[in-house]
């Protein structure tokens, strides 16, 4: 532990892993603050703490059983499906899956699912409240799903904590510097996404995305992650403008009106 503290190298890695487990965490925190905004004020608080709290928990238990986890890379079934390949040979998608494939699979689709039905619940509007779906209207269905995610998030977390080092003290230093940081920004995250409709449809949008990209990852087709978070940061910033745009046009009316 000590030539860990003494050690460049060992901070090198704290540093970027911590980054990069922050990173992740914020796909898990825009679920938990859309999931958790359609509850009562207290529930919601609640649902927040319990999710970011199991996320943490399912985390180091998983780092616990860290070869266990590595094992979950190693193909259980393969479909050998007959021209699966693509027009120049090359598979066109992986047909041995494993269960962390099987595990991302089964999240991106509930993830698209989920994603699908609040944007739909948003352009439909309060008319079809009575009919939308309200899975989590309750506590326990808000905490229901958080679980599910936080368990398809802990699994991407933990493989690329290993990924990244081979020393146990730094992945769990890392993970919980990082769920600190998602517990300290979830409310705010809350608030800003609540405060802004239009953030919400752009957040939702987010999930999606992500929903598609971890079944394309589980289907054997990686997507630079480089990628994704700069179309994201681009289209964040995009809304930043708009935002600013919209707010100075509202001062502009009231002084007009004042």
């Amino acid at each position: 532990m000590i030539d860990l503290l003494a050690s460049p190298q060992a901070w090198a890695a704290f540093a970027a892993l911590v980054t990069m487990e922050i990173v992740l965490g914020i796909d898990n925190l825009i679920f938990i603050s859309i999931v958790s905004g359609k509850l009562p004020e207290r529930q919601a608080l609640l649902a927040r703490r319990i999710g970011i709290a199991l996320a943490l928990i399912l985390r180091l238990a998983l780092l616990s059983v860290i070869a266990w986890i590595v094992g979950l890379t190693a193909p259980v079934f393969d479909l050998g499906i007959a021209g699966a390949s693509g027009a120049h040979g090359e598979p066109s998608f992986e047909t041995a899956f494993s269960w962390r494939d099987l595990i991302l699979i089964g999240g991106g689709v509930f993830l698209c699912v989920k994603a699908t039905q609040e944007i739909h619940h948003k352009v439909a509007g309060p008319a079809h409240d009575d009919t939308g779906t309200r899975v989590a209207a309750s506590l326990a269905g808000a905490i229901a799903q958080i679980i599910a995610l936080d368990a398809v998030f802990s699994v991407d977390s933990i493989l690329t904590a290993i990924g990244m080092t081979d020393e146990l003290p730094i992945m769990v230093a890392a993970v919980v510097v990082a769920v600190a940081v998602m517990f300290a920004a979830a409310g705010p995250v809350t608030r800003f996404v609540n405060d802004n409709p239009t953030v919400v449809m752009l957040a939702l949008a987010f999930l999606l995305m992500i929903g598609m990209v971890l079944i394309a990852d589980g289907f054997g087709r990686h997507v630079p992650k480089g990628y994704i978070y700069s179309a994201m940061a681009f289209a964040v910033a995009v809304e930043v403008l708009n935002m600013l745009s919209r707010r100075r046009r509202r001062a502009r009316q009231v002084r007009a009106g004042g």
